[in-house]
């Protein structure tokens, strides 16, 4: 019998954001998956260690680089799903540990696809988003009434952002600071920022003069428009 991949959403930073239902998939799991080549500096695999005892359980280990280069990219999708093929055809099951929700962007998804094709059963376990986890750390609400809401991964943003409409949240922002202050809307109500959510190491924004370049890749920045914000801060 063939094992199951699973990608295991660990929320964005604090364990006890960990669900039941992930908790229960990590310890039935044979092995462990993490986007990293050490496990002990991989982000997911401290989160979870904080939930579930994971120090004895077997842990592959997948190179995910930094890069936007599709080759490269393709290249090391495919050897990480080759990884965790030989465990599954061996009849063991894999919890690949994922940041937030393994369901918005996250690169777990070109491995998951991988091993669809290949033939081996997949599932998906849900973890809590990072801008949801934000906006609860903010204590506001994200969306009210009639409002649209955009998550935008900052690397790949749209040059113009102004022009949306509604609650704009941008994530991963990395190196992108800089032209995030430049495309936000100067007469926006409220702009706030959530760095490292959850995390000891976390800090909160609640304007504008928050955005400046020390943030890190783990920051995300939420821009209301609108008289129904809510703001509690």
């Amino acid at each position: 019998m063939k094992g199951t991949l699973y990608g295991v959403g660990v929320g964005p930073g604090d364990p006890e954001l960990l669900t039941l239902k992930a908790v229960r998939v990590i310890k039935k799991c044979h092995y462990i998956a993490v986007p990293s080549e050490d496990k002990s500096k991989c982000l997911a695999y401290k989160i979870a260690s904080g939930a579930v005892e994971l120090e004895d359980k077997p842990c592959l280990t997948i190179s995910m680089p930094m890069t936007m280069d599709a080759e490269i990219l393709e290249q090391y999708h495919t050897d990480g799903a080759r990884k965790i093929a030989g465990a599954l055809k061996q009849g063991k099951d894999v919890a690949f540990l994922v940041l937030g929700d393994p369901a918005i962007y996250a690169t777990y998804g070109y491995i998951h696809e991988k091993i669809k094709a290949l033939g081996y059963e997949t599932q998906i376990i849900s973890g809590i988003p990072s801008f949801c986890a934000a906006a609860a750390r903010l204590n506001i609400p994200l969306v009210e009434q009639a409002q649209q809401l955009h998550i935008l991964p900052a690397a790949y943003a749209p040059k113009e952002t102004a022009n949306l409409s509604g609650i704009k949240v941008f994530m991963k922002i990395g190196s992108k600071m800089e032209w995030l202050r430049e495309q936000i809307d100067t007469t926006a109500d409220h702009v706030y920022m959530v760095e490292n959510c959850g995390l000891e190491n976390e800090r909160v924004s609640y304007t504008a003069d928050g955005l400046d370049e020390a943030a890190g890749y783990y920051s995300i920045v939420i821009v209301k428009n609108g008289e129904h914000d809510g703001y509690a801060g």
